[in-house]
Parts: structure tokens; sequence; C-alpha cells
């Protein structure tokens, strides 16, 4: 079988230079992974690159291949093979069958005999073997396969082409090593991405246990001595009328005071002081991998005004942690002495969107308007989600003083 006619030493280069694009720019951003990083989403996205071998249609096209059915034949095969792989290697149990291995076997063959057979642009298919080897192939193995690959290009292409060898070589090489750089770094996002939510979720399970923990060590003690005294009243009640109500008197009595810790302890977690609450929002953001930044200005803040910022920081740090799936969150408080304060929590993370407030906003949003100030939240400029809340120092001030 004779070779087609030959291209030039400026048409291999410059098809080659296009491989080796092919594996650094997959088409499209993943808005879902880090910003601003090219990876490939899907099988769809190294499709595009099948079009490296519009030149050997052409010259089928054109009748300048010998023997053209057999050069279409080989073609489709090799197209064949190539979507084979490419869909096969975005699911892991399909990229670990053995079938994919042999489906990339067969596409090596495929595309030697057709290099061998005709040469010139019909070199350009190893790239894109390159491209798939990359994509399917993880660890140890793919460095193996891959110097493999490319030494058998750099021959073939010396064969047929001469100097042009080089390029092919080192197109097909970049190719598959940085296709599989990329889906690499694609796997590790993704799972980043899901510790990051485990964590977070971890946080809130952990805030629930406390809250659960606290509760079960106040009053099962209370409770049991309050069963225990009432029962016996109960059974001295018929006897001695005296001593059952000094009973009753002791449960009255450990019922007020179990009655003033529950009170306590509500206070605790509804009214806490707003550096405890910071603080909180500090270690619940580390420890769901979210860098905090928190800046005070300004003189300190009547309690009742602390109180309800103090709520302010605690829904909001839930909320990042939760629903952001950010990776900094900054928290900045300002006060002026007679004026207003005004908190401030922005996160990088994705925003709501057009999504209606949720529920713990809105009643926070309620309870600063009727104390006179405003809750603001959406998304910030530049993207991520930012919540503003605001209250009159003074007036939180004269009312405090007036219940002193």
């Amino acid at each position: 079988m004779t070779r087609e006619r030959r291209t030039t030493d400026r048409d291999t280069d410059t098809g080659t230079g296009t491989a080796c694009g092919a594996a650094g720019r997959p088409d499209g951003e993943d808005p879902g992974h880090l910003p601003g990083t090219m990876l490939p989403r899907n099988a769809l996205t190294l499709l595009p690159w099948l079009l490296l071998g519009m030149g050997a249609v052409s010259n089928i096209v054109q009748g300048k291949t010998p023997n053209p059915w057999v050069g279409a034949m080989g073609l489709l095969v090799f197209n064949s093979l190539y979507v084979t792989l490419v869909f096969r290697a975005f699911h892991q149990r399909a990229r670990e069958a053995s079938v994919t291995r042999w489906c990339l076997l067969a596409l090596g063959l495929v595309t030697c005999a057709l290099a061998l057979a005709y040469g010139g642009t019909w070199l350009l298919f190893f790239p894109l073997l390159g491209l798939a080897t990359g994509a399917v192939l993880r660890g140890r193995r793919l460095g193996q396969v891959m110097i493999l690959v490319t030494t058998v290009a750099g021959v073939i292409a010396g064969r047929q082409e001469g100097l042009s060898a080089i390029g092919i070589a080192y197109g097909t090489f970049l190719s598959g090593m940085v296709t599989a750089a990329l889906l690499a770094l694609s796997g590790t996002v993704k799972e980043l991405r899901e510790t990051r939510q485990e964590l977070a979720r971890a946080a809130v399970d952990e805030e629930r246990l406390r809250f659960s923990r606290d509760l079960h060590d106040l009053l099962g003690h209370t409770l049991s001595v309050i069963v225990v005294k009432s029962e016996a009243a109960r059974r001295i009640a018929p006897r001695d009328m005296d001593a059952a109500l000094e009973q009753v008197r002791d449960i009255e009595s450990v019922g007020r005071h179990a009655l003033t810790e529950i009170r306590e302890a509500v206070t605790g977690y509804r009214d806490a002081s707003l550096e405890a609450e910071l603080d909180r929002a500090r270690s619940a953001l580390t420890a769901a991998g979210i860098e905090p930044s928190v800046r005070r200005s300004g003189p300190p803040l009547p309690a009742q005004t602390a109180a309800l910022l103090g709520w302010v920081v605690r829904e909001a740090a839930t909320n990042v942690i939760r629903h952001s799936g950010a990776a900094g969150c900054a928290i900045e408080l300002t006060a002026a002495a007679g004026g207003r304060a005004r908190l401030v929590i922005t996160d990088d993370g994705h925003g709501v969107g057009s999504a209606a407030p949720g529920s713990g906003l809105t009643g926070l949003g309620e309870r600063l308007a009727a104390a006179g100030g405003t809750l603001r939240s959406g998304p910030a400029p530049g993207g991520g989600f930012r919540v503003t809340a605001e209250l009159p120092v003074e007036a939180w001030g004269h009312e405090d003083g007036e219940n002193r």
C-alpha cells in the first residue's frame, strides 16, 4: 500500500501544537470546583479534540489517500474506540474494568497501523492516543504506558517524517500527562469539597450534642428527685399529712430551683455575650475548614445590643458552615458612641442566588426591626454572601439604664 501525499513540516508542527493545546485547554470551567481552574467536567470536554483528524478526513474526501475505504474504516474504528474510552474514563468502575484496557490497547494498535500506512496528517492521532491514555490510566502505570506510547510515536513518526517526529512525540507525551494531571486535580477537589461538607455537618452535630448533653445534666437529677419525693408524698399522705406536706414543699423548692437553672441555661444559649459568640463562630468555622477573620472597632456595646448581634453572628456563621461552601469568612463589627453598631459577615462561597432567606434570618430581622435596627442579606459584590445588621447603640443604652 503506498503512502498518501505527505504534508509539509510546517503542517505537521502546527497540528502537533494544536494537540498540545488540546490537553491544556479542556473546554469550559467547572463552577462546582476551584474558581478559575480549568477542569474537565465530563467526557464531552474531550470529544472536540477529534477534530485533529479532520486532515485525514479531508485527504480521504479529496482522493489523496490510497485505498480510501480502508482509511475510512480505520478512521471509524479509531473514533469509536476513542469515544468509548473517554466516556468510560469518567466512571471509576468502568475505567478500571479490563474491557477498558483492551479498548486502549486496540486504540494503540489502530493508531500505529494508520500512521505506518499513511503518515502525514494521520500521525496526529498519536496525541489523541496520548490524551485517551491520560484519561484512562492512573498512578505509576500511567507513566510507564506514556513512555511506551511516546517512544512508539517518536519511532513511527521519525520513520515517516524525519525530524518532525520530535513534535509528534512531544505532543503525545504532553497530551497524556496534562490530561491525567487535570483529571487527578478534579478528583482531589471533589474529595476536598466532600470532606469540608462532612466537617460542617460534624460541627453542627457537635453543637446539638452539647446542647442535649447540657440539658440532660441539668434536668436528669432534678426530675429524679421530684419523682422520688412525689412517690414518698403519695405513700405517707394517708398516715401523716404533715410529713406529706413537707415532701410537697421540698418538691416545690426543687422545682423552683430547677426552673431557675433552666432559665439561666437558656439565657446562656440565647443571650450569650457577643465575645462568646465570636469565639464560638471562630472555632466552628475553623473546624469546618473555613478561615475566619474577626475585626472589631469602637467602644463596648450595651448588653442588649451585644446579645442581639451575638444571635446574628451565630445564625450567619451556621449558615456559612452548612450552605456556603466557602473557604473564608470575614466578621467585621464597628460601633460609634451614641450612634449605631454595624455587623457585617461576608463569606466567599457560592452564595444563594435569588433564593429567599431562611427562617433563621427572617426571625432575626423581625427581632432587630423591633429594636429599631435592620438586617439585610444577599449576594456580596464579587461573589459570596453577605449579612449586614445594624442597631442603634444609644437607644439600647438608655433602655438598659432605665431597667437598672
